[in-house]
């Protein structure tokens, strides 16, 4: 992931947090603190004058080193000797990637949730911060716009690492009951973007926006600095429970289509879904068919637990989008799968819908293949 400037970063968080004398303030641990997410939270951590110390645990060294480094897998149970003297867990110790194959992607998300909020218990540690995503509220046509904190979570595991993040909300809410006085809070960001590689920000890179006939897309954005600021603000207990947090309002397709210059690809909802989940069956695409449900129907959330609280976003859906095209210029995908400049040339001069209606024929190729095996 790339990094805002040194300076800058110092600045915003000169302006986001109060000073207090040193010495003072949480020592904050963070899991996954070596790249992405817990590379940049790690750092800002560790320039707040609200942090007392900062301890970062990853299977490699990272490149803050104002922080105090432990290398390990957080699956390892000998992490609760690494988190004693801490008084916040952060874990961002997740594994999302696409190209993962999805049963070790599960153990490693399910697992280590598991071995970090035990550990905490265990050495004594009074909160742990998890970072899941709005995905779990479910996109569906009937969702509230926006929906609050308390809506109920109506996912289902058929989207790519939404099974992991309901176990891992699932943790949450037990992990109080099993082990008490640890205070869990958990933060569900929106479609997250600043050098994050997903389902949903790959949806830009294709030379079309596919739009399902008959849905209703609604697009709200979080940038990684705003989550990471979110982040802060449960570290220091300025907030707790669960928090959604993105920018504020939303986008309506329309929007997103002339702020992009894309033009759209309208498909019936039962060609565009079986295509998808016929390319994914065949391991043509990385995404299953139920990443398509997130850009059909709304999960926006308000976030009003950290507006409450103080807290506002710093960027607007606009600008986190433009953000987000200029990093995936260059880039080609369709139906998720990435191609390289020769493949991504024909498939823009055919566009993605033969891609797309041309599943059927690849599905009735490999069929054949395999029968004169």
């Amino acid at each position: 992931m790339s990094s805002p400037d040194p300076q800058v970063r110092a600045a915003r968080n000169q302006s986001t947090s109060s000073a207090s004398p040193a010495g003072r303030g949480p020592v904050v641990a963070v899991t996954g603190a070596a790249y992405g997410v817990g590379a940049l939270l790690t750092e800002q951590l560790a320039a707040s004058d609200e942090v007392r110390q900062v301890l970062a645990i990853d299977e490699r060294r990272g490149e803050c080193a104002a922080a105090q480094w432990h290398i390990l897998d957080v699956r390892d149970p000998a992490i609760a000797d690494k988190l004693r003297g801490a008084d916040v867990v952060v874990h961002l110790a997740l594994d999302l990637d696409l190209e993962t194959d999805a049963a070790a992607r599960t153990a490693y998300n399910v697992r280590g949730t598991q071995t970090v909020l035990t550990a905490a218990a265990a050495a004594g540690v009074h909160r742990v911060v998890l970072c899941t995503s709005s995905m779990v509220y479910g996109a569906l046509p009937d969702n509230e716009l926006p929906l609050s904190e308390d809506a109920e979570l109506r996912a289902t595991a058929e989207a790519t690492g939404v099974g992991d993040l309901l176990e891992i909300e699932r943790l949450a809410r037990r992990a109080p009951r099993a082990h008490p006085g640890l205070n869990v809070t958990v933060v569900r960001p929106a479609v997250l973007v600043g050098g994050t590689d997903t389902a949903l920000t790959r949806y830009f890179e294709s030379p079309r926006l596919l739009v399902v006939a008959g849905s209703r897309p609604a697009w709200q954005f979080c940038h990684v600095e705003d989550l990471c600021s979110a982040l802060e603000y449960a570290v220091l207990e300025k907030v707790d429970g669960e928090l959604a947090v993105g920018c504020d309002g939303w986008l309506e397709q329309e929007e997103v289509e002339e702020l992009s210059g894309i033009r759209r690809m309208e498909l019936p909802s039962a060609v565009a879904l079986g295509a998808a989940a016929r390319l994914h069956r065949i391991g043509l695409t990385p995404s299953p068919a139920g990443d398509l449900a997130y850009t059909m129907y709304p999960w926006v959330v308000s976030g009003s637990r950290l507006h409450e609280a103080g807290w506002r976003p710093r960027y607007m859906n606009e600008e986190v989008l433009a953000e987000l095209l200029e990093e995936v210029s260059g880039r080609h995908t369709v139906a998720g799968r990435r191609l390289g400049r020769k493949d991504a040339t024909a498939a823009g001069a055919a566009g993605a819908t033969v891609a797309l209606l041309g599943a059927a024929a690849v599905v009735r190729r490999a069929r054949k293949a395999r029968r004169r095996i």
